[in-house]
């Protein structure tokens, strides 16, 4: 597992005194350890994309958020930060669910807002940021099924930005969700990412041995640098 942990990372830089270099140590370090895709606001997409793709192919993804980070904006605001960033050329976007729809059960419009962004997004990946420290278990595995239900390719746990954070009860609770939707062939198979507070490899091994596929974290250099000195000593 920890020689393979580096490609399942998307390395994270979203709070708002992000600078631009920031960004680009964040480019840095995502193509020397191979992670899985570098992750920023929209603001930031062009210049990853120039980092990371147009200097030099260095085969990490362009990973952006939409409605971040309450999820709260009206669905069109959320379709036209989605077609900005198809058109900038994101490869991935982790949308925020509208909350409050799941937690006063409007599904339909929970729903809604997901398949929405789903359409202005074709051939890219969508992730659905359901964030588990706002919601019972009964609504975590309600709104994991909504948002796989609506066409993402991944739930997701946590923006970060609302206490709390990714756990491997609630990735496992996410996961299980899924596979009750798999076995019914109500949708194809449906991953996990993880996000929120892990900060070591210990904590991203605990996620992954959950059923997280993703991790999204700002501490991708730590992880990684922790798995190789993991599997120099074993």
């Amino acid at each position: 597992m920890a020689e393979n942990i580096a490609a399942m990372i998307d390395h994270t830089a979203l709070k708002p005194q992000t600078t631009e270099a920031d960004v680009r140590r964040l480019c840095a370090e995502a193509a020397e350890y191979g992670f899985a895709s570098v992750c920023v606001n929209t603001g930031y997409l062009p210049l990853c994309r120039r980092l990371l793709k147009e200097e030099r192919d260095t085969g990490v993804k362009c990973c952006v958020v939409i409605g971040f980070p309450l999820g709260a904006c009206a669905t069109e605001v959320k379709v036209f930060e989605a077609m900005y960033a198809v058109r900038e050329g994101a490869d991935e976007l982790d949308m925020v669910i509208n909350v409050a729809a799941v937690k006063e059960g409007r599904d339909e419009d929970a729903a809604y807002d997901v398949r929405a962004v789903r359409e202005a997004c074709r051939g890219r990946v969508l992730k659905v940021i359901i964030e588990t420290s706002l919601l019972t278990d009964e609504e975590k595995a309600r709104a994991t099924r909504i948002a796989a239900m609506a066409g993402a390719d991944f739930v997701k746990t946590s923006t970060g930005f609302a206490g709390g954070g990714a756990t491997p009860s609630d990735v496992a609770l996410m996961r299980s969700a899924l596979d009750e939707l798999e076995r019914l062939q109500v949708v194809p198979h449906v991953r996990v990412k993880a996000s929120g507070g892990i900060r070591s490899y210990a904590d991203a091994l605990a996620v992954v041995n959950a059923g997280a596929d993703r991790i999204g974290t700002s501490s991708g250099a730590v992880i990684a640098s922790e798995a190789a000195s993991f599997c120099c000593n074993n």
